[in-house]
């Protein structure tokens, strides 16, 4: 589990670290404080007989129907994930982990989180039926939490989900969560949107955007499942919580379905999302805008002509005294003549441009601004699964 740190909440991302999984002992705890309940609609049926026409032939509400078909139509294109990894150094500890996926099609491959399955050295999928195979990492886009596995499993026992698209979503609308909380396979909960377009802090200072907030219980397990609309189909990927307890307060976060759209067939085709690179490494974020901090060597920026700090040196006496002077460091107010005032914001701009687009970067050189041309090569990866 995964721990987020704010002034008064923890963001917790849903995926859960267990040893063994505990039988659930309803009965034991209840004793027999449930009565029959034919006894009780038997009492209530001449109270109730006004609003029979709310239910259908099996006695379900319109809502409840809504509930039940999309769960039946969806369940088993979710499938449990476990992963397993060796801690330690001197002492090897075995160290598992669980989440949830969501069948992607008839080859077997498995959507899921990045931190569902990040350093494990194995990982297994049960599907719906009950069966468990090894899965193998194909791609993942730690930047975005998402990764893909793969399993060899009959082509019958596999269920694709079916896409949504999430640029349609509205508050209000009612959502359907689907995972293994706890280990507990293929739960259902309910709620609706409570916002759109959050901003979610996920893998080393970067930030995802357009995230969507609900109020659908989702606890540790969830992470890696599917996030449904009303007709069954995917409009995100369950990740995390906000939390002072450890458990579902009501707040979680999905990423959104049009996100994964983008990112899954790059992970298919490259394993790794293929990123434009500026070549800036560092920026220091100021009142008046970022301060390039670092370039990368012989990198797009530097080819360009933008300038870093400079590392001057000086002897007093028998010592050599280094200083980097910011002074003559560019600094960047705009990207295409739109502001930028956070490291965040810079990168959004320029992530969302392909290998070999050119940008126009307005710089503050000398304390006169002035446009300077680059040509975005491609990035290097960020990581592997799999990788410690």
């Amino acid at each position: 589990m995964f721990r987020f740190r704010s002034s008064t909440a923890s963001l917790i991302l849903c995926c859960s670290a267990v040893s063994a999984i505990t039988t659930v002992a309803i009965n034991a705890f209840y004793g027999n404080r449930f009565e029959p309940t034919s006894a009780v609609i038997a009492t209530e049926s001449a109270e109730t007989s006004d609003t029979s026409g709310i239910f259908n032939a099996d006695g379900l509400t319109p809502e409840e129907v809504v509930n039940t078909e999309v769960y039946l139509a969806v369940n088993r294109s979710v499938v449990n994930i476990t992963a397993k990894a060796v801690r330690g150094v001197l002492l090897e500890l075995q160290a598992e982990g669980s989440g949830s996926g969501s069948v992607l099609d008839k080859e077997g491959h498995v959507l899921t989180n990045y931190h569902v399955i990040e350093g494990s050295k194995t990982v297994s999928v049960t599907l719906a039926n009950g069966e468990s195979y090894d899965a193998t990492p194909v791609g993942a886009d730690p930047v975005n939490d998402i990764a893909i596995i793969k399993v060899d499993a009959p082509p019958e026992e596999l269920h694709p989900v079916v896409f949504g698209d999430s640029r349609r979503l509205k508050v209000g609308m009612r959502v359907f969560a689907l995972g293994n909380p706890f280990g507990l396979e293929r739960t259902l909960t309910t709620g609706i949107i409570s916002s759109l377009n959050r901003s979610l802090q996920i893998h080393s200072n970067r930030t995802i955007k357009s995230i969507i907030q609900i109020d659908a219980a989702i606890n540790p397990g969830n992470s890696g499942g599917p996030l449904l609309d009303a007709h069954g189909r995917l409009i995100g990927m369950n990740t995390a919580i906000a939390t002072t307890t450890g458990q579902s307060a009501g707040v979680g976060f999905a990423i959104p379905v049009n996100l994964v759209a983008r990112v899954v067939p790059q992970l298919l085709a490259h394993g790794r999302v293929i990123r434009p690179e500026i070549g800036i490494t560092r920026v220091y974020e100021t009142e008046k805008g970022l301060l390039i901090a670092q370039l990368k060597p012989n990198g797009p920026a530097e080819k360009a002509g933008l300038r870093g700090p400079k590392l001057t040196k000086s002897r007093r006496g028998p010592f050599t005294i280094e200083r980097l002077d910011r002074s003559v460091a560019d600094l960047i107010v705009a990207v295409d003549n739109s502001k930028v005032t956070t490291a965040d914001d810079f990168l959004g701009y320029i992530e969302d441009k392909r290998p070999g687009e050119e940008v126009v970067l307005t710089v503050v050189r000398e304390g006169k601004k002035q446009k300077v041309l680059v040509t975005l090569s491609v990035s290097e990866p960020i990581d592997r699964v799999g990788d410690e």
